[in-house]
């Protein structure tokens, strides 16, 4: 049995890497991929994960294929297209370390995942399904993901969402909203972005919009990430927000899908059901979080920043 399955994107994020010696941009090929780097996170801190996706049959691919392999999640569910390069990112950098991304998918091999090639016993034996919404922007690829979320409900994993909006892979806006809306019936715990909440629900309050979501779609818990401000969460009956940490921070890439690795390492370790869970148990897994989200910061890229056990510890210990 593996602890965490995901499926989604696996592609080449570009990095800025300086000047060459002409004065042109340099870029770093890193890993990237929101469901991956969730992954790895948790692969960090001893968890056992496995993905599931596509890469193209090319040298990104099979750089992929290594970095997982490398970083320990397990690859039997990652199809290699014979059709279709490898998708990729390249990040533009602001002097905050925030980013913006132009994507090279059209198409790329992540959303020529069929549905047949989703390992079904994989998913049911899993203790958590992982996915986000760029697995759903196109098919073939949502219908897979759609065949992997019903096997998840049928043997009851829990499933966790990161709807991770990217609005340039949408051909609407309107159809990524939808879409989004539409994964959320399947969650159990939502990670949101504030941007997000207000783009999937209308409303800008954290209280009001989390409680739509919240009572809507039946969620365990709703995690608003706020950046450098830290969470927001909504649990049971109650709200609460735990402040991030301020780090040096040269690139934001990953951020969240290492707040949300962490996050979710945190409730396997507790071993209990979400109903056993009291808000202070909840509020330190949060702070937990924020800590390995910000320290993921202070390097470029996102599997390459994902920091140690003892470092998180360090520095959530220096806070107390």
């Amino acid at each position: 049995m593996v602890d965490v399955v995901a499926l989604g994107e696996l592609l080449i994020d570009f990095t800025p890497a300086g000047k060459s010696a002409n004065g042109n941009a340099l870029f770093e090929s890193n890993p990237g991929g929101a469901p991956a780097n969730v992954l790895a996170t948790l692969a960090k801190f001893n968890t056992t994960t496995a993905f599931i996706g596509k890469v193209g049959n090319d040298q990104f691919g099979s750089f992929l294929m290594e970095t997982l392999q490398k970083n320990r999640i397990d690859t039997q569910g990652l199809i290699y297209s014979k059709d279709v390069n490898t998708t990729l990112a390249f990040v533009h950098l602001k002097e905050d370390g925030d980013r913006s991304f132009q994507f090279y998918r059209s198409p790329g091999a992540d959303i020529m995942l069929q549905e047949q090639e989703v390992d079904v016993e994989l998913v049911q034996q899993a203790k958590i399904f992982h996915f986000g919404s760029l697995s759903m922007t196109h098919e073939p690829a949502k219908t897979a993901t759609l065949k992997a979320l019903h096997a998840a409900k049928e043997k009851d994993v829990l499933i966790s969402f990161d709807p991770n909006l990217r609005p340039a892979l949408w051909e609407s806006l309107s159809q990524a909203k939808e879409t989004i809306l539409e994964g959320m019936q399947y969650a159990d715990v939502l990670k949101i972005s504030d941007e997000e909440l207000e783009f999937t629900t209308g409303i800008r309050n954290l209280e009001e919009g989390s409680q739509f979501l919240f009572e809507k779609f039946e969620l365990k818990v709703v995690l608003v990430t706020l950046g450098v401000n830290g969470c927001f969460y909504r649990f049971g009956k109650g709200t609460g927000h735990m402040t991030g940490f301020q780090v040096g921070t040269i690139d934001t890439t990953g951020a969240g899908d290492l707040f949300f690795g962490a996050f979710l390492h945190q409730f396997l370790q507790k071993d209990v059901s979400w109903e056993a869970i009291k808000t202070e148990e909840l509020e330190a897994m949060i702070l937990f979080a924020n800590a390995v989200a910000a320290l993921g910061t202070t390097k470029k890229g996102a599997i390459p920043a994902i920091p140690s056990l003892d470092e998180a510890r360090q520095l959530l210990e220096g806070r107390n």
